[in-house]
């Protein structure tokens, strides 16, 4: 026996595509998920906060062919 989510499912893919679109956006925003908006702000600032930490000497900075040779080693077969 369907569920309502399958017979809501079933109705949807009938609709025309713009408008299972918008019926998409709608769903997506009921979530309440962040934003790009708000995505990239909270990058921006993780970005701020990491060059502080740089700046101010709180962090060791490790040269990216060191990164890469160890990992190259870890994961050697």
């Amino acid at each position: 026996m369907p569920t309502v989510a399958d017979k809501v499912y079933d109705e949807a893919l009938s609709l025309p595509a713009d408008t299972r679109i918008g019926l998409v956006e709608r769903l997506l925003s009921s979530l309440n998920l962040p934003t790009r908006k708000e995505i990239d702000d909270l990058w921006a600032q993780e970005a701020e906060r990491r060059l502080t930490q740089i700046d101010n000497g709180e962090v060791k900075l490790i040269p990216g062919e060191e990164v890469f040779e160890n990992i190259r080693k870890k994961y050697a077969q």
